[in-house]
């Protein structure tokens, strides 16, 4: 193991909606029922361990949304369908699976596994390593520094790992300042709306002019209240200062909650284990696979 091997930290709800709606159903496990879902996350799994040669992973696990962020906007997620049996009856089974392969696995609990992959990516970078974000979640570009970095998975497993100046090129804000960004612009898969008639470019161009949502806020209700004609247009200023609480929530929202956790020590990936585990549960061609890789 490289000395400079970075801690693979895996979005594992998303790689197993991403799996069950891009693998046939018809692949099935021992009980005759679909094991997609599972086979997928594993297969991306392996490609980014192929790919990265990490020191070890962790897959991070956590409810479908944070209860404290549909109190604070009951909006949020809402527009989701509910999971489909057959995904849910794959998701019971994905902790298990995966830990067969010594690989560590963090429950969120009550948060989202979102919040437990920067957690991760904190100790880790805080610890003096390196740390990889398997994710297509661009909240967790707030996540990047110099010490962590997103895990795109293309196509055929290619891995590009995209660091801070990828987050400046894509949302014209700095890693820090991507909640303030989400805020102002909107997240659709989360069901944030944003600030109205602010879309991305305007939300950089806000930031970079005001560094923060905080103090463009209070730039907008201070030319509100003097009514006066200041930096901002007038219709900008008037959509964030009649908005300005519900955008601080959306901030809140879009913000990772800090949850303490350790940096897991340097694990091999057990392939025997994880061989045994998909023999039991009928996903044999993935074990013949896995018996190889020992």
């Amino acid at each position: 193991m490289a000395v400079d091997a970075p801690l693979l930290i895996a979005d594992v709800p998303w790689l197993l909606y991403r799996a069950n709606f891009s693998l046939p159903k018809s692949i099935k496990g021992a009980d005759g029922k679909p094991v997609n879902a599972l086979l997928g996350t594993v297969n991306a799994l392996l490609a980014a361990i192929e790919s990265e040669r990490p020191r070890a992973v962790v897959v991070c696990f956590g409810a479908e949304e944070a209860r404290y962020r549909v109190e604070a906007y009951p909006p949020y997620h809402a527009h989701r369908d509910p999971m489909h049996e057959d995904l849910a009856a794959q998701w019971a089974l994905a902790q298990d699976l995966l830990a067969s392969f010594g690989w560590h696995v963090a429950d969120a609990g009550d948060l989202e596994a979102d919040d437990a992959m920067g957690a991760y990516a904190r100790a880790e970078g805080e610890g003096g390593g390196r740390a990889l974000l398997l994710t297509a979640d661009r909240d967790l570009y707030q996540a990047v520094d110099e010490h962590v970095a997103v895990l795109d998975l293309g196509k055929g497993g290619a891995c590009v790992a995209r660091g801070p100046e990828h987050v400046q090129e894509s949302y014209g804000v700095s890693p820090e300042r991507v909640p303030d960004f989400i805020a102002l612009r909107g997240d659709p898969s989360d069901g944030i709306p944003g600030a109205p008639g602010i879309g991305a470019k305007t939300a950089a161009e806000l930031l970079r002019a005001h560094g923060t949502l905080e103090a463009l806020l209070e730039a907008a209700e201070r030319q509100m209240a003097e009514a006066n004609f200041g930096e901002l247009r007038p219709r900008v200023a008037s959509a964030l200062s009649e908005n300005a609480e519900l955008l601080r929530t959306f901030k809140r929202i879009a913000t990772l909650v800090p949850i303490e956790v350790e940096r897991p020590p340097d694990t091999l990936t057990d392939f025997g284990g994880g061989a045994a585990k998909a023999r039991e549960l009928g996903m044999k061609r993935l074990a013949e696979r896995l018996d190889a890789m020992e």
